[in-house]
């Protein structure tokens, strides 16, 4: 009998509302499907285009001034997502 691959795990992510207000149609809080933090930006993508444009730059990498983290610890694209993982995205703050 084939074995199947589990699906990809359901998520939560939330988005900042600097994020939030360059795409109309999106929301602060989203639940998505997907395995790592790259998969997860690839879905917002999909839901609304440009959003991995605003947070990864071209090499790709997630941008300097946006931070991610996956159950409150820092993330990059390739860390893995659990069902039930929150995934949280906001933009640094700096000042002088």
């Amino acid at each position: 009998m084939p074995q199947h691959s589990p699906a990809p795990p359901t998520v939560q992510i939330r988005l900042p509302d600097a994020l939030v207000r360059l795409f109309p149609d999106s929301r602060r809080e989203v639940a998505l499907t997907a395995a790592s933090v790259n998969e997860a930006i690839d879905a917002l993508d999909a839901c609304w285009p440009g959003m991995r444009d605003r947070i990864c730059d071209s090499r790709p990498a997630i941008r300097r001034h946006v931070n991610v983290f996956v159950d409150g610890e820092p993330a990059t694209l390739g860390t893995p997502l659990q069902p039930g993982s929150e995934l949280l995205v906001f933009t640094a703050i700096s000042g002088g």
